[in-house]
């Protein structure tokens, strides 16, 4: 949290999850709960939220055109990130606003770590180069069976390059991000996504509320 002398006080609060549990349907929900207690909110995405790190998602996106390798794959997710806080994120706390972001690092390693193997210390060196320590206040993550999750991903259509991948990827995607969210209570709420929009959405609030009790 940045603390900018304003009423409120800027916060960062991220969703993360496995394709299908329901990011962008609950991305406006919490931007709204936020406005109604007093949050100049702004709403983002990763990869992407600025012209060059939207350029580079299409990249990332894409479902056609030739096999990306690991190691690129990872770096240019930095390199979206690095345009995203440096344009958008960090202006923004600094002026007091609240950021809310569908992804964040949690993402980078649960698919390019635990989907795509790469070695988590490698990863953790990235975070500390391009994110110089900042941290969301609160993450979100929307979790639900995978089967459950991909169903509705696929019932959507228009599947990008890693809503392609096998259901064993999203397993050991969904694994690490649940390690992660084990690993940092203090700022990870695991929410239940496997349930209607409306039961989901409480649940959110209620994380929501809590962090504004803090």
């Amino acid at each position: 949290m940045i603390d900018t002398g304003t009423e409120r006080s800027a916060l960062f609060v991220t969703l993360e999850g496995i394709e299908g549990v329901g990011k962008s349907t609950h991305l406006a929900a919490v931007a709204a709960y936020l406005r109604e207690h007093g949050h100049d909110v702004v709403v983002t995405r990763e990869p992407g939220g600025a012209p060059v790190a939207e350029a580079i998602r299409d990249l990332l996106l894409g479902a056609r055109g030739a096999a990306m390798s690991h190691d690129a794959e990872l770096l240019l997710m930095f390199a979206a990130r690095a345009e995203h806080l440096d344009k958008l994120v960090r202006p923004a706390l600094v002026a007091g606003r609240t950021v809310v972001c569908d992804r964040f690092t949690d993402a980078t390693y649960a698919y390019q770590g635990g989907g795509r193997g790469i070695d988590l210390a490698r990863i953790a060196v990235l975070e500390d180069l391009i994110q110089a320590g900042l941290q969301p206040d609160l993450t979100l993550l929307l979790d639900a069976p995978v089967e459950v999750a991909l169903a509705r991903a696929r019932a959507r259509g228009g599947a990008d390059r890693f809503e392609l991948e096998r259901s064993a990827f999203f397993e050991r995607v969904r694994a690490v991000y649940l390690k992660r969210a084990m690993a940092a209570p203090h700022r990870t709420r695991i929410v239940d996504a496997s349930g209607t929009p409306e039961t989901v959405a409480a649940l959110l609030i209620a994380a929501l509320a809590e962090l504004a009790r803090r």
